[in-house]
């Protein structure tokens, strides 16, 4: 099976908003693995994306962007991605995100997006740009 997915690690987030309850977090270059079915070698790829979260509410202040990310869980109800995203991505029911982003201060608290909502959707822009094969 063909599987596309968002590689939290090392993406960049161009913004971050929380407006009326509805969270959105822009990916300006987010990096994408690609899997071919039969194929051993996937590709690394990136991407602008916006994740959206509605009926949001932040449990944590939300950091401002820009910011790169440093791996993370979203919630699509029963399922918990950790340091990926999947793509397509489209549910409603228990949603959220736990986003830790990099600030450059390893002895800092950790700055990190975290949200919980009711429905959670992944809006990818553009078109793909690949990068280079990756070995097994």
């Amino acid at each position: 099976m063909d599987s596309t997915s968002i590689q939290l690690p090392d993406s960049e987030i161009e913004d971050i908003s929380l407006v009326d309850g509805c969270l959105t977090v822009r990916f300006s270059r987010a990096y994408i693995v690609k899997t071919m079915t039969g194929s051993s070698q996937k590709t690394l790829w990136w991407q602008a994306g916006t994740l959206v979260i509605r009926g949001a509410e932040a449990l944590d202040p939300l950091p401002s962007g820009p910011a790169v990310c440093a791996g993370g869980d979203v919630d699509e109800n029963v399922y918990t991605y950790r340091d990926m995203i999947p793509i397509p991505l489209e549910s409603r029911g228990r949603t959220g995100c736990h986003l830790r982003l990099k600030d450059g201060n390893d002895d800092a608290d950790e700055v990190a997006i975290r949200v919980v909502g009711e429905t959670i959707r992944l809006d990818m822009t553009d078109t793909p740009k690949y990068i280079r094969h990756i070995a097994d």
